[in-house]
């Protein structure tokens, strides 16, 4: 048997040179490749892992009244997250978070589990500082927190119809949060960090993108005069055991809006299940027919037409007037009256016959150039048109029943704008929430119709006028009452609707206020229901933007030794006063 060649040396050593050669250029293969070839592959996979872009937070604008009042503004919170995977690894600490938190643990874990091929879970949102640093100080892995904001509204629910409010996420919902979020949301900035394993920044890598704070924005409301408006509105309520109701105040040189309350109200501070009846603005969403308040355009179209004159007389003979076998009724025969006293006594019979002596074409183009059937222009979201039928719809019924506030709907804004337009001369601006954002006024009737009107209406807030309860110590009112009944598909309920729409002082209007309440029980005319309110809120806003008396002269001081009285506007000078008529005509 031949001896088995013996390994050449030299060949083994060549043997490992090769391999080592090969491993060699393997590495360096895989070197080119991973440093130049797929380098950004590389690179985004690694960013990715650890190099986060960030939201830095940023505050909304904060909401002033027009005195510079806040209204709404943002509180920093702290908001805890976690990452779901790295979370489930250590289980065991589940159930001290579910408890540091607040949260049900079986809750927590399976929201856990649902989403564990996620790195992002909000644990628990809005923390106070204080609290969610008591929570990372328990070193949970995974659990980190989150810099945001919070609104809040200090007035509550006083201005929460206005205001509205905004959600989670600090988005604008609801009124003015939601009409201004774009001036008042600003724009979140962006930052690149590096995160370690824990999900802590160990360092800023660089600014994405700068961020830019809201803006903050000023309304022309007056916290003082809206809770006045609040207060007298809520006891109202409370007082004729009614469903709801509203109130707007206009400032007439400007139209910017100093006080819109509604009943019931809410509190944009508590988030939760709250009835959406409740948010609801009803003084620019919800329409009402506006009864007798609607007189006195029909009034001013009659005056515009020449036909009438504040002095001609018209009979209301028996106190019922049959148009098309129609019947049209007062609540009381008012007899032999003039046009003046179709305002002063509220006679339904009177306002139809004179509306049977104006074309349907006239009168709507009146009522339409006072801003009804169109939205104010206001902005405000959600704001209803009323309805206004167009005149080729109207029948000599129709037109009839329009003249006295029937068949046609507004809401408490449109009324005020269109009383606005009375008190400004006959020029209507549209109202605003913009401190100093007046929009361009038109003339809509002529200066001395409108001034005629007004005082037509201040009759009203004198015996025998029904309306002597909106009247105000040293001042002069002009005013008007309305009562309207709930209107239904083909028909009305037997729930009534007490308005009164009105202006201060007279002798220079200053402020419109319209206040409309809804469903009262037992006396349910505006003059015994609304015309209260209208006095004691107006009373107070008078006085508090110092808007002298109509007349300084006879404006007297009581004193233990003067011999004077003060002097009620409303007081005849001398003799005695007539009773006054609060009835209504109401349509069955």
């Amino acid at each position: 048997m031949s001896a088995r060649a013996k390994p050449n040396p030299r060949t083994r050593l060549y043997a490992v040179l090769a391999m080592l050669g090969l491993a060699s250029s393997a590495l360096v293969v895989r070197a080119v490749d991973l440093q130049v070839v797929r380098k950004d592959f590389y690179q985004e996979q690694g960013d990715a892992r650890y190099l986060r872009d960030i939201d830095i937070p940023v505050s909304r604008g904060t909401i002033f009244d027009r005195n510079g009042e806040p209204l709404a503004v943002s509180t920093p919170v702290e908001s805890i997250w976690a990452n779901p995977k790295e979370l489930l690894e250590h289980a065991d600490r589940i159930g001290e978070l579910a408890r540091a938190t607040g949260l049900d643990e079986e809750s927590l874990r399976q929201r856990l589990a649902e989403r564990s091929d996620r790195e992002f879970y909000y644990v628990k949102r809005h923390l106070n500082p204080d609290d969610a640093q008591a929570v990372l100080a328990l070193g949970i892995p995974g659990v980190s927190s989150q810099r945001e904001f919070r609104r809040y509204y200090p007035s509550g629910e006083v201005i929460a119809h206005v205001l509205g409010f905004t959600n989670i996420d600090d988005a604008g919902q609801e009124g003015l949060e939601l009409a201004f979020d774009a001036w008042l949301a600003g724009e979140k900035g962006v930052k690149r960090v590096i995160r370690d394993r824990l999900g802590h920044e160990v360092e800023n890598v660089e600014l994405v993108r700068e961020a830019r704070p809201g803006k903050d924005l000023t309304i022309s409301i007056d916290r003082r005069i809206q809770y006045l408006a609040y207060r007298e509105l809520k006891a109202a309520l409370v007082e004729h055991h009614a469903s709801s109701g509203s109130m707007v105040i206009l400032d007439v040189p400007t139209g910017e809006v100093l006080a819109m309350v509604n009943q019931p109200s809410f509190n944009p501070n508590a988030r939760g299940n709250v009835d959406p009846a409740y948010r609801r603005n009803r003084a620019a969403t919800d329409v009402v027919e506006p009864g007798s308040t609607v007189k006195a355009f029909t009034i001013a179209t009659a005056l515009e037409s020449g036909k009438w004159k504040p002095h001609t007389p018209i009979d209301t003979s028996p106190g019922t007037y049959t148009l098309y076998g129609h019947t049209i009724s007062d609540v009381h025969n008012k007899g032999l009256i003039d046009v003046t006293g179709v305002i002063t006594y509220s006679s339904n019979v009177g306002a139809a016959k004179i509306a049977a002596t104006l074309s349907r074409d006239e009168m709507y183009d009146v009522f339409h150039r006072f801003g009804f059937g169109e939205v104010t222009g206001c902005g405000f979201p959600g704001e209803s048109p009323g309805n206004l039928p167009i005149a080729k719809n109207w029948g000599p019924v129709e037109q009839a029943t329009i003249a006295y506030g029937y068949g046609l709907s507004v809401t408490p804004l449109q009324l005020a704008q269109g009383y606005a337009a009375l008190a400004n001369g006959g020029r209507l601006r549209p109202p605003t929430f913009v401190k100093g954002g007046q929009a361009k006024d038109r003339a809509v009737i002529d200066p001395q119709i409108a001034a005629t009107v007004r005082g037509m209406l201040e009759t009203v807030v004198h015996p025998p006028g029904g309306g002597i309860k909106a009247a105000i110590t040293n001042y002069r009112v002009a005013g008007k009452t309305g009562t309207s009944r709930t209107a239904v598909g083909g028909g009305y309920q037997k729930k009534y609707i007490s308005l009164f729409a009105g202006m201060v002082p007279a002798s220079a209007p200053r402020l419109v206020g319209v206040v409309v309440i809804h469903d009262p029980q037992g006396a349910y005319y505006g003059a015994l229901v609304s015309a209260p309110v209208f006095s004691k809120v107006m009373d107070g806003a008078l006085r508090l933007l110092d808007v002298p008396p109509d007349d300084v002269q006879n404006w007297y001081t009581a004193s233990p030794d003067s011999g004077h009285t003060v002097r009620m506007a409303r007081q005849a000078p001398d003799g005695a006063q007539p009773e006054p008529d609060y009835a209504e005509g109401v349509p069955e």
